[in-house]
């Protein structure tokens, strides 16, 4: 009797083999000429080599469809299983970026957050620009794991500068990793939104995610990576610079940043308003300005950006 391996490296075993096992049953009714094993991060079947080849291309369809959709139940085990051949485009929503956490749909929800996507297509560096609560952070790093899982990038690294109101990294308390945590936790927030936890600790070990503090991205070729750099607004005009230039070959670069927020001190500017202007227009570099009627928070949000707007303009 032959037999085939199948070792389980991009996804959890809890994840393919369900519940108590349960879609190893749905494998074995669909397959009652195999006897399968599922043990560990191992799923072994033995028989006939065709059948061993049809099984085997279909565990890597099942496995493919989990990655894309994040989930896995028994109608869409049926249908891949019965299917002639891998399914394409099983989704006939076009807008979808990511299918996150729990079949959730991650898709651009305002006209400047369509605007960034389609920015993304075109430009390999984009600037998203626009108060809080417009999406910018949340659809860039949708983008950026979309990339990923469509294997057009290697790696995503989100860098943020850890810079916070009236506050200074060392009156926090713990070592370097928990002091810096708190400045990248909407990094974290999102990412949670879109990727299964022990896939996300996984790649975060493995370094496939990388979240740091500008100050880290000193004197590194960033080749083959989705880099995001988020509150650019706290930049200063030579980390700004110092980060832009770390671009290497394949990669994509998204800055995001509130012009209306920023923690500075008050003698210094912004990398990120420099950055605007002198780059709006080269070549390659996209530019996307959202404003209140981006806004996917609380109503009351809008209406808090056009009050303080009113009394920045006076």
């Amino acid at each position: 009797m032959n037999e085939r391996l199948i070792e389980l490296t991009d996804i959890s075993p809890s994840d393919l083999f369900g519940a108590r096992n349960s879609n190893v049953a749905i494998l074995k009714k669909f397959y009652p000429k195999l006897k399968i094993i599922a043990r560990g991060t191992k799923l072994k079947a033995f028989g006939e080599p065709e059948i061993l080849d049809e099984f085997e291309k279909k565990v890597e369809e099942l496995i493919n469809y989990f990655k894309r959709y994040n989930k896995l139940d028994e109608n869409s085990i049926e249908r891949i299983i019965t299917s002639a051949e891998a399914p394409k485009n099983l989704s006939k929503e076009k807008d979808i970026l990511v299918h996150g956490v729990g079949g959730r749909l991650i898709k651009p929800q305002s006209p400047n957050q369509h605007k960034m996507v389609e920015m993304m297509q075109k430009n390999d560096m984009l600037f998203a620009v626009g108060p809080a609560g417009t999406g910018k952070t949340y659809t860039a790093v949708a983008l950026a794991v979309k990339a990923l899982k469509e294997k057009e990038v290697k790696r995503i690294i989100l860098t943020r500068p850890a810079v916070e109101s009236g506050e200074n990294l060392g009156f926090l308390p713990g070592d370097m990793k928990d002091k810096l945590d708190p400045y990248m936790q909407p990094l974290y927030d999102a990412l949670r939104d879109m990727i299964p936890s022990e896939r996300l600790d996984s790649y975060l070990e493995k370094g496939v995610i990388q979240i740091a503090p500008l100050a880290f991205m000193r004197g590194r070729t960033l080749d083959n990576a989705f880099v995001i750099l988020d509150e650019g607004q706290n930049t200063t005009h030579g980390q700004m610079k110092m980060f832009l230039t770390r671009m290497g070959k394949h990669a994509k670069f998204i800055i995001t940043g509130d012009p209306g927020q920023i923690d500075l001190p008050s003698r210094q500017v912004s990398g990120l308003k420099e950055a605007v202007l002198a780059l709006k227009d080269v070549r390659g570099i996209g530019m996307v300005h959202l404003d209140e009627k981006d806004v996917v928070r609380h109503r009351l949000v809008v209406s808090i950006i056009k009050a303080f707007k009113g009394i920045e303009s006076e």
